[in-house]
């Protein structure tokens, strides 16, 4: 391959939106040092794939990925990070032709020891590995991760490369331990990006003239825990920045979204009417098994006082987007309906349904009346038909409403497609004067 920077790479993502996050930034550190980003069928000198474990079939994909590129360019450099990097290290090692895994703590050397790796000599310093504060103990009885023993460091990301969104990494990790939840060990403890640092990755968003930011982390509420600085604090830095009209937070815990919070979004700030709460069941029996920390009457006592906060006879209605996992163990027939009829009596605009998936570590995969794969697809189907019909009773009400839409630059078939503040999707005739504006649209 030489020693020229004339090469090419390719990107391939699962799982949330932290991994599309880190993927942007690895991307504009390979475009720093002169690298064309290409897409991944096009036999790239390089690949990166990002990966994903929340479940069996992630890490199943993250390794099929692998092998899918190397049938397309079996020469190339390919290098693997993400979650499954973490977690599946050897099995990703072990498949032939794999240059290099990078795991959790390992993602600032990513773009540097890759260009090593393809004999590329670029003046190009590591990517940003933010010092936060050291790590809080974990939960009683709990056992630690290699990544919890690290010290508390955090690899800064944003997205880039869309004019109207961006997500902004402003937290990773996890400290709860959620008994079916692999994810305090792929990701470490709960540790923050600075406020200061969340500022000005935010002005340099503004710069590329980006209307909206998504705050995005693995437990976004837990921001600043122990720190000094708190989430309410970030969420105040962020509306003072230049040039970003709108944010949205892109996942919360019920626990962790407080009145305070709750009034300061109402008072009238770019913080939109849109939430993302990670239900999980709507058992108390589950709930407490799974060790999540609230049950369904502070969750729902939770949506209730958002609404009395934010709706007004005649006002947009907040659009609530709930997690919802399906066959967790214990869950029998009746703690289901207990789940169906709790979702009916809170109306989310939209329901998240995941399958449950049994995960070697945790303590879920232990614990007994395992779901039957068959039960839980079913399930699955039966919430997905909920979520069509609460879907569709919440975009109806909303018909003929005016509300600001922000518009995308992406043309599909002669038109072009936006969010309204509370998250309804709104077509109209491509106008490329129109790409990137918020302007009042009929819903």
């Amino acid at each position: 391959m030489g020693g020229s920077n004339h090469k090419t790479i390719a990107f391939l993502t699962l799982g949330c939106k932290l991994n599309y996050a880190e993927t942007s930034t690895y991307e504009r550190g390979f475009a720093l040092a002169g690298l064309e980003i290409v897409p991944w069928q096009a036999k790239a000198d390089i690949y990166l794939i990002n990966t994903c474990s929340v479940t069996a079939t992630s890490d199943a994909k993250s390794r099929n990925l692998v092998r899918k590129v190397l049938r397309v360019n079996p020469s190339a450099i390919v290098v693997v990070t993400g979650c499954s990097a973490e977690l599946r290290r050897s099995e990703l090692e072990a498949i032939d032709g794999v240059a290099r895994v990078f795991g959790c703590r390992e993602k600032s050397l990513v773009v540097t020891e890759t260009l090593a790796l393809a004999g590329i000599g670029a003046d190009v310093t590591p990517l940003a590995h933010t010092q936060a504060a050291p790590d809080r103990a974990t939960a009683a009885g709990k056992e630690e991760s290699s990544l919890q023993k690290e010290d508390a460091c955090i690899f800064a990301a944003y997205s880039s490369g869309e004019r109207t969104r961006s997500f902004l990494k402003v937290q990773d990790g996890c400290d709860n331990y959620c008994a079916y939840c692999t994810v305090p060990y792929a990701r470490g403890a709960s540790r923050s990006v600075p406020i200061a640092e969340c500022v000005r990755n935010a002005r340099e968003i503004a710069a590329l003239g980006v209307k909206e930011i998504v705050l995005t982390g693995v437990n976004t509420g837990d921001f600043g825990r122990g720190t000094g600085e708190t989430f309410l604090g970030l969420l105040q830095a962020l509306e003072e920045v230049q040039g970003i009209e709108r944010y949205r937070i892109s996942s919360i815990e019920p626990n962790l979204i407080t009145e305070e919070i709750i009034d300061w979004i109402a008072s009238g700030t770019k913080f939109q009417p849109h939430f993302h709460i990670p239900l999980q069941s709507g058992s108390d029996t589950l709930l407490a098994s799974m060790g999540r920390h609230y049950d369904t009457a502070f969750f729902e006592s939770r949506i209730e006082y958002i609404r009395s906060r934010m709706e007004s006879p005649g006002s947009l209605r907040v659009f609530f987007g709930i997690d919802v996992m399906a066959g967790l163990p214990g869950e029998s027939e009746a703690l289901f309906l207990e789940t169906l009829e709790f979702l009916k009596r809170i109306r989310p605009a939209f329901i998240h349904v995941f399958p449950y998936s049994r995960r070697p570590g945790t303590r879920a995969a232990l614990m007994p009346g395992q779901v039957a794969e068959e039960a839980r697809k079913e399930r699955v189907a039966e919430l997905e038909r909920l979520c069509e019909r609460l879907h569709s009773e919440f975009c109806e009400a909303h018909r003929g409403m005016r509300a600001p839409v922000l518009f995308e630059s992406t043309r599909r078939g002669g038109m072009m497609e936006g969010y309204s503040s509370n998250y309804i999707r709104v077509s109209r005739p491509w106008d490329a004067a129109l790409s990137g504006k918020i302007i009042e649209a009929t819903l």
